[in-house]
């Protein structure tokens, strides 16, 4: 068995436990590298846990697409916040969280072999998913500012290509692309007769009056648009494990038997807990984004001591800055020394399909403002010497 081989072989390592791995060889590191909220779920949501424990039949299986108060709750929601009106021609699935949901399109659209266009730098576990389901990920590059190149995309279009994937806001950068680009591609797909796969975690997360767009609200949208949500970020919900998914109604059959061989339904629990935190709405996460924010502009404050050193992406989204290194140091061995000499951790460009040139990913939305300050003087103290 020492020989066997899979198609695992192909598909890279996830680098989040990897540093972790280092951090716990190195104690009292302060982590600017894992994407998550500093916060939990609300309290009035954890409250309803007893309801759920009151029905004996929550312990059994429940319908495969979601429980019904929460499809309801969800079709309210898109309605107010993204203008995505529900209908004959689309419909939500609850997953048990947007890469889950993501990987539920891959494999819902495509054939092994077939192609999927997803922008660099990407969110790896996107690049991952493609690969396990025995399809092409084909890299698009974003511009100077991380921003979309619809004529780019057109042109990497193929008999083979199945979609076109968008992350806004984004991550790894925290670009947040404009509505006349995320129009241009959507139209785009539309006219090809390909998806658009548009991730949209990171929905809230925008700053300097910035607007978050849902292509899916756009004309002549529902046929062709899968649109990807989260509760891990907007609700502190990370381990409860909770998103869902707008698809066009003729891939629900497909969903269906994906979720239902992979999950059967996404964890009752869970998706009680869930109802109860969209039932607030953003009374409860507001404010926890004001206070990510404050500790955005500090950060980006303390990172201008970097100039020259770095070039720093504008970033009107997500929790996510990304950082150009003039340096010949291998990212990873950067990444690795900073750990190891500097207490500090943040996660390698290489891991986000940027292979040329040293780049860094720094996340902020776990951090409050006790811990931001000494964070972020150890990652400027750290690349100032290491580059020095």
């Amino acid at each position: 068995m020492s020989t066997l081989t899979s198609r695992m072989e192909a598909v890279q390592s996830p680098v989040i436990p990897i540093v972790g791995e280092l951090i716990r060889r190195h104690p009292g590191t302060i982590s600017l590298g894992q994407g998550v909220v500093y916060y939990p779920p609300p309290p009035e949501a954890i409250a309803r846990l007893p309801e759920f424990l009151a029905d004996p039949d929550n312990h059994k299986y429940k319908a495969v697409q979601g429980i019904a108060p929460l499809l309801s709750t969800i079709a309210a929601k898109l309605h107010t916040d993204n203008r995505i009106t529900l209908n004959q021609h689309n419909c939500i699935v609850v997953t048990a969280g947007a890469n889950m949901a993501f990987m539920n399109a891959i494999l819902a659209i495509t054939s092994p072999g077939d192609e999927i266009i997803i922008q660099t730098p990407y969110y790896f576990n996107h690049e991952m998913a493609i690969t396990m389901a025995s399809c092409h990920p084909v890299l698009v590059a974003t511009d100077q500012n991380y921003q979309l190149r619809p004529q780019a995309i057109a042109n990497a279009i193929t008999e083979k290509t199945k979609a076109v994937v968008t992350i806004s806001p984004n991550n790894p950068t925290g670009a947040v692309y404009s509505k006349a680009a995320l129009q241009a591609v959507n139209e785009l797909c539309r006219e090809r007769g390909i998806y658009h796969i548009s991730d949209e975690a990171y929905e809230y997360f925008t700053y300097n009056g910035v607007k978050h767009v849902s292509p899916a609200a756009f004309p002549q949208s529902h046929s062709h648009t899968i649109s990807l949500y989260s509760l891990s970020k907007t609700y502190g919900f990370a381990s409860w494990r909770i998103g869902y998914m707008v698809i066009p109604q003729h891939l629900l059959a497909a969903v269906k038997k994906i979720q239902d061989t992979i999950l059967i339904c996404p964890p009752v629990v869970s998706q009680y807990v869930a109802l109860a935190a969209l039932q607030m709405g953003m009374s409860y996460t507001q404010p926890h984004i004001q206070a990510i924010a404050t500790v955005r502009q500090l950060i980006l404050e303390a990172l201008q001591r970097l100039d020259g050193l770095c070039a720093i992406a504008p970033a009107d989204g997500a929790f996510y800055f990304w950082l150009k290194v003039n340096t010949s140091v291998n990212p990873v061995e950067l990444v690795e020394r900073l750990i190891r000499d500097h207490r500090v951790a943040v996660l390698p460009g290489t891991t986000f399909g940027m292979e040329e040139g040293c780049y860094l990913r720094i996340a902020y939305g776990a951090l409050q403002k006790e811990t931001v300050a000494e964070g972020i003087e150890r990652l400027v103290q750290g690349l100032q010497t290491i580059l020095s």
